[in-house]
């Protein structure tokens, strides 16, 4: 089965670099500064956490991705299995995800082209914010994304490998400059910045979650997303979802030492939250904060590698920005294919173009522009909602390990059982550990789409499928658990501007959690949808 109108013109490279060019964005550029401000020298384990965490979660995808190469596939595996009520409500989240990281990306992109073009952004509040002629290059770019998407998926993946090199090429020669240009072992536990793990294990798990970490690796989802136009899923998913981690994968680690190695020994008098303004570039002459790695070349005296990373700060965000175009509209597409969206979302055009897609892609991208200055803003929202739409994965898997224990499994994941509940797990701690400040926001979100889905229903309930509300119901207890285990908890540290209580202690947390992921998997396979109504979605599909 398939979507046999999409063209299937992405190779096995085109598909490993959509992923890697899709991880390899905005947040590498600053990543190494805030997860250390967070953790210290301890980020490096935080990094090595967060990868371990995303391959569990893409090794389920890499086994429904080959068995159901379709494109939206996060989007619609749950949709067989748990039917529409299950997948409106992932796919509401993933693409409130998705279309907002198209803005971020833009939004990064020329918040570091402000520095040799200041009329692009302005300060309002001490925050970076679009000016009228901003937001006018703003908008031509994601006009020109939108528009490399209607010519066709062939042209996008010809132009991303070429980028792609391009950004593999910077993020390696900046870790070779770092580390044989001077290496300050000290850095690594120095007494009076707290040694290693200055802010403990805690440190090391908000970082995960709120320094950009996960939001650096989500980017392996397109190996899922575009897996309906690849020529040969059955070798190229796998190879694109894990390989695109461990690539990834060392490349941050390394590039995590290498930066704490590099650091000034005298940018760590006041301690590693204050890092940002400890030290400044000699191009721009402004704090790190604002572009921490050209700051820190600039210091070392490698002026050339500077200019490199400014390029390169408007390349790789705006190529990320490119994939996230195409990946929205597929999960659009996938949405009006399930048919608890509008079915013009699912038109596709001669070139094999899902072109209603990309247009509302494009009009959302507009919006997001509006209330959001920056991609700071939106970083922990990202994250929780990319990684809350993953969580439904492993579940998926197991649920389909008993619907079709029959059907062709091109990849198939060892010990799925235990598996599948540690990548659940780590779905809901990263969602835990982004914080209420944080949550609270993403579950006001999913109650507006709730609210659209019964406007919807209300209106065309003769045109759209049922809901399988049974076969559902574990995904509204799920996310209403969810937000109050992150009311209760203390992540980020209770206040009351955070709004959390904190009544579960940092040591508390995980066996909750875990306890938690266990019931919620038992609901979900207990409740799947019956096997014949699953080859009717499947039927339907084909």
């Amino acid at each position: 089965m398939g979507d046999t109108r999409l063209r299937r013109d992405i190779g096995v490279v085109g598909l490993l670099f959509a992923a890697v060019g899709s991880i390899i964005g905005s947040g590498w550029l600053f990543g190494a500064l805030v997860a250390a401000q967070i953790a210290g020298p301890a980020a490096i384990i935080a990094w090595l956490i967060g990868g371990v965490m995303i391959v569990l979660i893409g090794l389920c995808y890499a086994e429904l991705g080959t068995m159901f190469p379709v494109a939206g596939g996060v989007v619609r595996y749950p949709h067989f299995s748990f039917g529409s009520l299950a997948s409106y409500t992932l796919g509401w989240i993933t693409w409130l995800a998705v279309a907002s990281t198209t803005s971020i990306e833009v939004e990064a992109a020329l918040q570091y082209a402000t520095a040799y073009l200041p009329w692009l952004q302005h300060l309002r509040g001490g925050v970076p914010v679009l000016t009228g002629r901003g937001f006018a290059v703003a908008a031509a770019l994601l006009t020109i994304f939108s528009l490399v998407n209607v010519i066709g998926i062939r042209w996008f993946a010809r132009l991303n490998t070429a980028l792609v090199w391009w950004k593999l090429t910077i993020i390696s020669l900046v870790i070779v400059a770092f580390l044989v240009t001077v290496f300050h072992t000290a850095n690594f536990n120095h007494p009076a910045a707290g040694g290693f793990m200055p802010a403990g294990w805690k440190g090391v798990f908000s970082s995960i979650a709120t320094a950009g970490i996960v939001f650096s690796y989500l980017g392996f989802r397109q190996g899922v997303e575009l897996a309906g136009e690849t020529d040969n899923p059955q070798r190229n998913v796998p190879i694109a979802i894990i390989g695109s981690v461990l690539i990834t994968a060392v490349l941050y680690i390394v590039l995590q030492v290498a930066f704490v190695g590099a650091l000034p020994v005298g940018a760590l008098r006041n301690g590693w939250a204050a890092i940002g303004t400890s030290f400044t570039g000699s191009m721009s002459g402004v704090a790190a904060t604002y572009g921490p790695l050209a700051a820190l070349a600039g210091v070392m005296g490698m002026t050339w590698l500077a200019i490199l990373l400014y390029v390169d700060a408007f390349i790789s965000p705006a190529d990320t920005s490119l994939i996230y175009t195409t990946v929205t509209a597929r999960i659009s597409y996938a949405m009006g294919r399930n048919g608890n969206a509008p079915r013009t979302l699912a038109n596709v055009s001669a070139r094999g173009v899902p072109w209603v897609s990309v247009i509302v892609t494009f009009v959302a991208g507009l919006i997001f522009f509006l209330p959001f200055p920056g991609w700071q803003t939106l970083v922990g929202f990202v994250t929780s909602a990319t990684v809350l739409s993953f969580g439904s994965g492993p579940l998926v898997l197991l649920a389909m390990r008993r619907q079709l224990p029959n059907q062709a499994r091109p990849f198939r994941l060892p010990a799925a059982h235990l598996l599948a509940y540690l990548a659940f797990l780590s779905s809901n701690l990263i969602v835990y550990w982004s914080g209420w400040a944080t949550d609270w926001k993403l579950f006001v979100a999913v109650l507006l789409g709730y609210i659209v889905l019964a406007a919807y229903e209300a209106r065309h309930h003769e045109m759209t499928p049922p809901l399988d509300g049974r076969s559902g119901a574990w995904v509204i207890l799920w996310l209403a658990g969810l937000a109050v285990i992150s009311w209760i908890g203390s992540y980020p540290v209770a206040s009351a501007h955070a709004g959390n209580l904190g009544l579960l202690g940092f040591g508390q947390a995980l066996p909750v959690l875990a306890v938690f992921s266990a019931l919620i998997l038992w609901m979900a396979t207990a409740w799947r949808l019956p096997d014949d109504r699953v080859a009717a979605y499947l039927r339907d599909e084909g």
